[in-house]
């Protein structure tokens, strides 16, 4: 499993305590929690660590804040950074307070993001 389930569990408790409509998609080596058919957060392993993390799109707006709290850092998912998205470590989440911070940062950003274009079905 490339994502921890336990924090796949708070993740979900968190989103229900806030009343938010969510689906997952396992995509990207882990798991992505989409709201209003766009990623909002998403969980994997740190392969050099192998230590849960959360990938968080904060955008452009909050990602110079973001990457000044502890345990953040920037997302170079791909070996290049991408902005407005950061990585979160397992050090940085361990209480629900932590927890709720990050997704609640996803979820305001959320009504901003950019929907990613639909791919046309293989026939």
């Amino acid at each position: 499993m490339a994502y921890d389930e336990f924090l796949a569990d708070r993740a979900r408790q968190v989103l229900k305590q806030k009343s938010v409509h969510f689906e997952e998609k396992k995509m990207m080596g882990g798991l992505c929690f989409m709201v209003h058919e766009k990623m909002c957060f998403g969980l994997d392993t740190d392969k050099k660590t192998d230590a849960p993390r959360l990938m968080c799109r904060v955008g452009d707006l909050n990602y110079e804040r973001a990457l000044q709290r502890p345990h953040c850092s920037q997302m170079d998912f791909t070996g290049r950074v991408m902005k407005g998205y950061v990585y979160v470590s397992a050090e940085g989440i361990d209480t629900d307070k932590e927890l709720d911070y990050w997704i609640q940062l996803c979820l305001d950003f959320n009504p901003l993001a950019k929907s990613s274009k639909k791919r046309a079905k293989k026939k």
